[in-house]
């Protein structure tokens, strides 16, 4: 082993800490995503022998090996035989993970997924405001024809309303928001595809974005902030409408 990778090793170890009682293995878990994601560990380092995170952390091997296993089912890290244990992603490709599985531990959280999803679309309506560009507003535009002409098409309805929201999210021009909002575009995606249910809901959807739209492309950010409120609040209904209907 490298000086310098003995050297990360040793920072590893000493950071990580002892863990407490309760459930090991998900302590163990919650330990080490911590630390790859707080920025002080490179991609690509190589992590500690099981038995030196095992006597750092105050635990088994048992435990230690579960959880790397965990890490690396989710793409977190990856096992290289005879080599050794790796961080895969930096921070910013960890981030979106970390809050899957996060939600997923803690499931059912879906009001509270929605309620957050709500508040990160307006502030990304917000900031594409300023920052949207005319290429941008002109897809979106299509994004809406495809929407009018797909009421009878749900599937292809929601297809569309997603692909407009995407591009406010990449209009934002804040690559960590971008993400969160997929991340959680992706949790809830069952839920906003039964969320419209009828020709009825996918035309009040349509005048909700088309709203939006032209608030956008007004460069007006009280309009573009009421809108975007005003939509997601009508959208988390009819979302957690369908939620309900299902327990």
């Amino acid at each position: 082993m490298s000086v310098e990778s003995a050297a990360a090793t040793a920072k590893i170890s000493a950071a990580l800490g002892s863990v407490g009682q309760g459930s090991v293995v998900s302590e163990v878990a919650e330990r080490l995503l911590a630390f790859f994601t707080s920025g002080d560990i490179a991609p690509g380092t190589r992590l500690p022998a099981e038995r030196t995170l095992a006597a750092s952390l105050g635990v088994g091997r048992s435990a230690v090996r579960e959880a790397l296993a965990a890490l690396e089912i989710l793409g977190i890290v990856v096992v290289r035989p005879g080599s050794g244990t790796y961080l895969r992603d930096g921070v910013s490709e960890l981030l979106p993970r970390t809050l899957s599985w996060g939600l997923m531990l803690g499931a059912p959280r879906t009001r509270e997924l929605v309620e957050l999803r709500s508040g990160l679309e307006v502030q990304a309506a917000q900031l594409a405001a300023e920052r949207i560009t005319d290429e941008a507003l002109e897809r979106m535009k299509g994004n809406l024809d495809t929407m009018a002409g797909t009421l009878d098409d749900l599937a292809a309805f929601v297809e569309a309303d997603a692909s407009f929201h995407r591009e406010i999210a990449a209009a934002s021009g804040n690559q960590v928001l971008q993400e969160l909002l997929q991340s959680i575009r992706s949790l809830l995606r069952i839920w906003v595809d039964r969320a419209l249910t009828d020709e009825g809901h996918a035309a009040a959807a349509l005048k909700e974005h088309t709203k939006i739209y032209e608030a956008l492309v007004a460069r007006n950010a009280g309009a573009v902030t009421a809108t975007m409120s005003s939509h997601m609040k009508t959208a988390s209904r009819r979302l957690l409408a369908g939620f309900d209907a299902a327990q």
